[in-house]
């Protein structure tokens, strides 16, 4: 983990050279801002900071309120997380991959319809808490004013015959009388 949120580097430092120490901070820290002070004003010398590693290239003489915002911009864009990988959702052996839009239990492939696949997510994200019928109905089929809970106990049922040992005894998808249905939140005994 790096301690610092930002590099300030003169392309001039003493003994050394400003654009090699750039590539090596580059190489060691990918992410990190790195803005690169110059009184050099050619067009090349800035190329080849930004070509360096370089995410920022500043003219002496500056502002320094200038400077100061520019470190601020550059900050904010280093705090902002990565794309997140959004990580599998496993409940017992069923395993739900999001990047991959996979399903598998205890390893074994689970092939999907779509609607299924988001229906499925739904109440993995939701794992332990009873969905009442209209959340899924709204997420699911937007405002298709049709789709009526029929819908949604078919595609349950349908669901419920994939990942299920037994449909008929489910211990993953569980109904919740009167309300909705409920994805176990832990592994069936």
């Amino acid at each position: 983990m790096v301690d610092y949120e930002l590099v300030l580097l003169d392309m001039n430092i003493p003994c050394s050279d400003g654009i090699e120490t750039c590539r090596r901070i580059r190489r060691s820290y990918s992410r990190l801002p790195i803005s690169m002070l110059t009184v050099r004003d050619s067009e090349d010398d800035k190329v080849h900071a930004l070509d360096a590693g370089a995410d920022d290239c500043i003219t002496k003489p500056f502002l320094i309120r200038e400077l100061t915002a520019r470190i601020r911009s550059a900050i904010r864009r280093f705090r902002v997380p990565k794309v997140p990988q959004e990580e599998p959702l496993t409940v017992g052996r069923v395993t739900l991959d999001l990047a991959r839009r996979t399903v598998d239990k205890a390893g074994a492939p689970i092939r999907l319809t779509p609607r299924e696949f988001n229906a499925l997510r739904i109440l993995m994200d939701n794992a332990g808490k009873p969905l009442t019928h209209d959340a899924p109905i709204a997420t699911l089929w937007g405002s298709e004013m049709s789709v009526s809970r029929e819908n949604l106990r078919v595609l349950i049922s349908n669901l419920r015959a994939k990942p299920e040992d037994d449909a008929a005894g489910p211990v993953y998808l569980l109904a919740e009388s009167q309300v909705g249905y409920r994805f176990r939140n832990s592994s069936p005994q």
